[in-house]
C-alpha cells in the first residue's frame, strides 16, 4: 500500500502505479526505492529475493532498519524498474523488442541472475533476445536502437555486438531476394540508427563480402534522412543556416557528414556521382575538415570521366543557384585527373600533350561546357575562368570550338574588358583549332581581339591557298609560327598603307595649291642618262621588298624586285591596298 512522501497526502505516480500491482495491501511497504525523481514503496522480502545487489545494499547498511534506497542510475530509469519490481512481485508484463535490452541490463544492474534464483530476470531476457528480438532484420534494429541510450552497459553484455551481427546479415540477405516491396525497406530500416551503430552494421557487411551497391544504397538513404536539408534541398532551411556557421545543427551536421565520407566503400565507382557532389558541397557549406573534402575531391576525380556539367554545378553554386559557391573544389578535381592521366601515359610511354585518352577528351568537352555556364556569372575573374581552362592539355581537345563559345560568353558577359583583358581571355583558345563555322563566327565577333579575327580569316586563307581538305590536319607548331609570323607582317603592311595614304592626301593638297615641284624634277630628267632616284621610286622599292602578294596575284611590272629572286612563288601575305 502506498504511503504518504515527506508527510504529504499526495503519491507520486509511480507510487500510484506500484499499490495498483503489489500483490497484498495488509502489509504495509518497508522500504521506499528512488529511481530519478520516482518513488517505489517496496516490500524488501519481495526486492531481496531475486535482486542480489538489493539484498547486499540492505545488509551492508549502517542503518538497522533501512527504510530508503537510491537507484537513480539504474539502466532504463524509473519505467525499466517499474518492470523489475513488478517481476519481483510475480506480476505480469510484456517483454518488447523496445524494452528487453533496458530489461537486459537492468536485470545486470540488480544482479537478478540464475544464481540467486531460478528463471531469473536476466534469464527470461536472454531467451526473448535469441528467440524473438533477433530472428528478424526489424527486431534486431530496433533493439540496437534502444541500445544508443543504454551504453556502455549493453556494449559489455554483447547486446550491441549481437544485433550489429544479425542486422548486417540479414539486411545483406535481404538485398539480394527482397522478401517484401519495396525492395529497399531494409535501407529505411537501418537509417533509423545513430550513426555510430549504423556505421558498424555498414563495416560488418563489407568484411562480410558485402556488395558496394548495396552498401551504397545504405549509405544514401541515411544520408538524405539525416542531412535533407544540406544534401538535396536547395532552399529552406540549408539556405537559412547561411549566417550561422557556429550553430549547434551546424556542428552535429558537420559530425555526421565527416562520419559518413568516412564510411564509404573504397570501390572506384561505388557511390554516385551526383550523390558525391552533393557530400563535397555539403561538406563547403557545413566547413567540414580538409580531411573530409580531399577524400570526396579524391573519389570524383577517379571517376571525372563520368561527371556531368550538372554535376560539376552542383558543386559550384550556392543552394539558391544564385552565385558562386565553390570553385577551387572544382580546379582540384580536375587538376587530379589531369595527373592521373599524365602519370599513365608516362608509364606507357607515350607523349600526354599530343596523343590522350579517350577519358581526357570526353572530360575536355564536360570542362568547356561547365566553363561555358559559369562564364554568365558577373563575378567570375580572368584567372579563375583561365585557371580551369588550361588545366585541360591541348591535346584534348581537337576542336576548340565548344572553349570558343564559353569565351564568347564571358566577353558578353563582362563588357567593360578593356583590349589586353579580352586578348588575355582568348589566350586560352587556339583560333587553328576552330572549326569552319566557328571561324566564320569568329571573323565577325567584334566582341573578340583583332589578334583572334586575324588568326581566324588567316587560316581560312590558306585553306583555300593550298586547297586543303577541311578534314585534313596539319601540324600544329608549324602553322602557329607562319601565322604569328604573318601576323607581324599584316602589322607592317598596315604602317606602310596609312604612310601611302598620308603621302597621296599630301601630293593631292601640293597639286591643289599649284605646287608642281616633283612633276618638273621628273620630267627634266627624261634624257638618256640614268635616273635620279625620286620620292616615288624610294617607296615603291621598299614596298617592293615587302611585296606580300603571290606571283600573279597582283600587277608588280612597275615595282623593281632589286635582285629578289622571283622563280619560286612567294607565299601570300595581307594585302596593304
Amino acid at each position: 500500500m502506498a504511503s504518504p512522501l515527506n508527510g504529504s497526502n499526495r503519491l507520486s505516480l509511480a507510487m500510484e502505479r506500484t499499490g495498483q500491482w503489489i500483490f497484498s495491501q495488509d502489509i504495509p511497504s518497508d522500504v521506499v526505492v528512488q529511481v530519478g525523481e520516482a518513488n517505489f514503496s517496496l516490500h524488501k522480502f519481495m526486492l531481496v529475493a531475486k535482486s542480489n545487489r538489493i539484498r547486499k545494499l540492505i545488509m551492508e547498511s549502517k542503518k538497522p532498519d533501512l527504510t530508503r534506497i537510491d537507484l537513480s542510475d539504474v539502466p532504463g530509469g524509473p519505467e525499466t524498474f517499474e518492470k523489475a519490481a513488478k517481476f519481483c512481485y510475480g506480476v505480469n508484463f510484456e517483454i518488447t523488442v523496445h524494452n528487453v535490452a533496458a530489461l537486459r541490463c537492468a536485470a545486470e544492474y540488480l544482479e537478478m541472475t540464475e544464481k540467486y534464483c531460478d528463471n531469473n530476470l536476466t534469464g527470461r531476457t536472454e531467451d526473448f533476445l535469441s528467440q524473438v528480438a533477433l530472428m528478424s532484420l526489424s527486431g534486431a534494429i530496433v533493439v540496437l536502437k534502444s541500445c544508443e541510450d543504454l551504453l556502455p552497459m549493453a556494449e559489455d553484455l554483447k547486446i550491441v555486438q549481437k544485433c550489429v551481427d544479425v542486422a548486417a546479415s540479414k539486411a545483406s540477405i535481404e538485398a539480394k531476394f527482397p522478401s517484401r516491396s519495396p525492395t529497399n525497406w531494409w535501407t529505411e530500416e537501418l537509417s533509423i540508427l545513430d550513426i555510430e551503430f549504423f556505421g558498424r552494421v555498414i563495416s560488418v557487411m563489407k568484411l562480410r563480402g558485402g556488395k558496394s551497391l548495396t552498401v551504397s544504397s545504405a549509405i544514401i538513404t541515411y544520408a538524405e534522412k539525416w542531412l535533407r536539408d544540406i544534401v538535396r534541398d536547395r532552399s529552406g532551411p540549408a539556405a537559412k543556416l547561411a549566417a550561422s556557421d557556429d550553430s549547434d545543427l551546424r556542428l552535429q551536421q558537420r559530425e555526421l557528414l565527416e562520419s559518413i565520407v568516412a564510411i564509404l566503400p573504397t570501390e572506384k565507382a561505388a557511390m554516385p556521382i551526383n550523390f558525391l557532389c552533393c557530400l563535397l558541397r555539403s561538406a563547403t557549406f557545413v566547413k567540414a575538415s580538409s580531411t573530409c573534402k580531399t577524400e570526396l575531391e579524391r573519389r570524383i576525380s577517379s571517376v571525372l570521366e563520368h561527371v556531368t556539367v550538372d554535376d560539376l554545378l552542383v558543386l559550384s553554386f550556392t543552394y539558391d543557384g544564385e552565385r558562386l559557391f565553390d570553385l577551387e573544389s572544382v580546379r582540384r578535381i580536375i587538376s587530379g585527373f589531369v595527373e592521373k592521366e599524365k602519370s599513365v601515359a608516362v608509364f606507357n610511354a607515350g607523349d600526354f600533350r599530343e596523343v590522350c585518352s579517350a577519358e581526357m577528351i570526353r572530360v575536355a568537352k564536360t570542362v568547356d561546357a561547365y566553363l561555358g555556364e559559369i562564364a554568365t556569372c558577373v563575378e567570375l575573374s580572368i584567372s579563375k575562368f583561365n585557371g580551369i581552362a588550361n588545366l585541360i592539355p591541348k591535346g584534348a581537345r581537337k576542336v576548340d570550338d565548344d572553349l570558343y563559345r564559353a569565351i564568347d560568353i564571358y566577353l558578353k558577359a563582362h563588357p567593360n574588358l578593356d583590349e589586353i583583358e579580352r586578348e588575355k581571355v582568348c589566350s586560352v583558345m587556339d583560333a587553328l583549332k576552330l572549326s569552319y563555322e566557328a571561324r566564320v563566327h569568329a571573323s565577325q565577333n567584334k566582341r573578340l581581339p583583332v589578334q583572334i579575327v586575324l588568326h581566324a580569316l588567316y587560316y581560312d586563307q590558306l585553306k583555300l591557298r593550298s586547297g586543303v581538305d577541311e578534314n585534313d590536319v596539319q601540324d600544329a607548331i608549324t602553322t602557329r609560327s607562319r601565322v604569328q609570323h604573318d601576323v607581324s607582317l599584316a602589322r607592317e603592311n598596315e604602317e606602310l598603307r596609312t604612310e601611302l595614304l598620308k603621302m597621296k592626301m599630301y601630293i593631292t593638297d601640293m597639286q591643289k595649291t599649284g605646287s608642281a615641284g616633283i612633276a618638273t624634277t621628273s620630267s627634266g630628267k627624261g634624257g638618256g642618262g640614268p635616273k635620279k632616284a625620286t620620292f616615288f621610286s624610294s617607296v615603291s622599292k621598299k614596298l617592293g621588298k615587302l611585296n606580300p602578294f603571290k606571283q600573279g596575284s597582283k600587277d608588280t611590272s612597275n615595282i623593281i624586285d632589286d635582285g629578289v629572286d622571283i622563280s619560286k612563288p612567294r607565299r601570300r601575305r595581307f594585302s596593304i591596298s
